[in-house]
């Protein structure tokens, strides 16, 4: 009953934002998408992992570009969500971006298939999309189900840092049980501490 009661309202405001998100023009993407990276560089969560997850954007989600080349530089571990052909996801590594390549959803992901291992959970951070966070660190995400999956399969270790544009934040969602909250949302212009306390 619950899920008949969310699910328009979770579609409707999926429709909504997709269309504004839409609507931004090229540079603002890339002066916004530049701004959020810079902030996310600074946190000490980053600069204190060695394994940092991110994720390929599409539709004009916040690039993620900027984050890879540096954890690149800096000899982190890289993961990026895969999905096999039966709809399951994990995060699989790289050690550049040439070795991301389009998916199942045509999605960038790994062609290999070296897996992010628990052991690599003690100094993660996992940066997420959505098309809206609420400040309590609930997520929407974009309707498959799959990348909650991708970040269940990581046994809540690590750190969570939403990424999004202002516009994306809202003050109250609806949640599902497996909906996986994030830590930390950081747009353009904050930086919103959730109050969920790391695994």
């Amino acid at each position: 009953m619950r899920r008949a009661v969310l699910e328009p309202s979770r579609q409707s405001l999926r429709d909504t934002v997709l269309v504004r998100r839409r609507t931004l023009a090229p540079s603002d993407c890339f002066s916004l998408s530049g701004s959020i990276q810079s902030t996310a560089l600074e946190l000490v969560q980053y600069r204190n992992a060695g394994a940092v997850a991110l994720y390929s954007p599409i539709q004009n989600e916040v690039d993620t570009a900027a984050i890879l080349s540096d954890a690149l530089k800096w000899g982190k571990k890289v993961f990026y969500p895969k999905v096999s052909s039966a709809g399951m996801a994990a995060f699989a590594r790289i050690s550049a971006a040439a070795e991301l390549v389009k998916g199942w959803y045509g999605i960038l992901e790994p062609a290999g298939t070296d897996a992010l291992v628990p052991a690599d959970g003690d100094s993660l951070i996992v940066f997420i999309p959505g098309l809206l966070f609420d400040r309590h660190g609930n997520r929407l995400g974009r309707g498959g189900g799959w990348y909650d999956r991708a970040l269940n399969g990581l046994g809540n270790r690590g750190f969570f840092v939403g990424l999004a544009y202002e516009f994306q934040l809202v003050d109250d969602l609806p949640a599902e049980s497996w909906d996986q909250r994030v830590h930390l949302i950081i747009t353009e212009k904050n930086q919103i501490d959730c109050g969920l306390a790391p695994q």
